[in-house]
């Protein structure tokens, strides 16, 4: 089944964050770690969520600051300091009672391998590991916070004709 095809089945993203929603640099200041995201992700992570679909965050970062800003976007959960990303990976499919080929997972590195192994469509930006790049689905032509999360959910929302819908100009 090609990519595309694939993409009409989803109703729930999940993202890392370093390398996804970040370019995956990390700035550390006096008492603060800062990361940047792109707001181009941003806006399309908003959309998704008011459009109905669920989007989480597992991430082995750890950041209160950056769960809030998450969480005020209309992420449901944002799981920091993950460890094993699949265990995470399938809590929420339990508590949601979701099916693999229902969720997109975008990843860039090697902890999150075993979960984009499960994922109904498994996705990464242009600049993830050799490794991520040779087992997933698709590779965004966008770089880690670059606006990779804002390309496959704008092209999944246009599969599924929930791209740009008056509904969208009413919030």
């Amino acid at each position: 089944m090609s990519y595309k095809t694939k993409l009409n089945h989803i109703n729930t993203f999940i993202f890392d964050v370093d390398g996804v929603l970040t370019d995956g640099k990390v700035y550390f200041m006096e008492n603060e770690i800062m990361r940047a995201l792109n707001s181009k992700d941003g806006y399309a992570l908003q959309y998704a969520s008011k459009m109905g679909y669920q989007i989480f965050i597992i991430t082995g970062g750890y950041s209160e600051d950056l769960k809030k800003r998450l969480l005020d976007l209309g992420i449901k959960e944002v799981h920091l300091r993950s460890s094993n990303k699949l265990n995470i990976y399938n809590g929420l499919k339990s508590k949601y009672q979701l099916n693999d080929d229902q969720i997109l997972y975008m990843g860039d590195d090697i902890p999150d391998i075993p979960v984009l192994k499960k994922a109904g469509v498994s996705t990464c930006p242009q600049d993830a590991s050799v490794d991520v790049k040779e087992i997933v689905d698709y590779q965004s032509p966008y770089d880690g916070g670059k606006a990779c999360v804002r390309d496959v959910i704008e092209q999944t929302l246009r599969v599924q004709n929930k791209w740009l819908k008056d509904e969208a100009y009413h919030w």
